[in-house]
């Protein structure tokens, strides 16, 4: 199976590789970043090391996972993207961080939108959603100009809350009618 999951206009995405650490490391280690992922803490290398081994599974069990995005005019890895059942969840979940120089560039709605392509296209899901920190307003657009509606307000029951968005095959051979990239 090739390691390019998909391409766009500007980026590369592809499978995890074990040289990824420290570029999965300065995204998910900096607290700036994960101030609206999961618990809102950093992670550690050993947490990394594992997050590689539970992605390749998840390529072996649904053939998808977490992705590495690079630039195609410049290398490296910039940050990742990929589709994943947090926790066991039903729902393919989008998810998606990038290292802060390249926020507010559109990579994060370019991976997006290419994801989803990819999710409807190679992998036939019908159905997508993302969770955000409601007051991840960044990421709500990014989530609407890639096609995705805004859901329910989840109450999480420990006084917080998530935002829900979904994206819902519009019909055969389409993906999404309202998005821009």
């Amino acid at each position: 199976m090739t390691e390019v999951v998909f391409s766009t206009e500007r980026l590369i995405v592809r499978r995890w590789r074990d040289c990824d650490l420290p570029a999965l490391l300065a995204v998910y280690g900096d607290a700036e970043t994960m101030r609206w992922v999961g618990d809102g803490r950093p992670i550690t290398e050993e947490a990394c090391v594992q997050w590689i081994e539970v992605t390749r599974a998840n390529y072996e069990k649904r053939g998808y996972g977490m992705f590495a995005v690079e630039e195609k005019a410049a290398p490296g890895v910039i940050g990742f993207c990929g589709i994943v059942h947090p926790g066991g969840q039903a729902e393919p979940e989008i998810k998606y961080a990038f290292v802060r120089s390249h926020w507010g560039r559109g990579v994060a709605t370019e991976a997006v939108v290419g994801l989803i392509d990819y999710a409807a296209t190679s992998l036939g899901l019908q159905y997508i959603i993302a969770t955000t920190a409601p007051a991840n307003v960044a990421s709500h657009r990014v989530l609407l100009k890639a096609g995705m509606e805004y859901g329910v307000l989840r109450d999480d029951g420990d006084e917080s809350h998530t935002q829900l968005f979904h994206w819902h095959r519009q019909a055969l051979g389409s993906t999404s009618t309202n998005r821009s990239p």
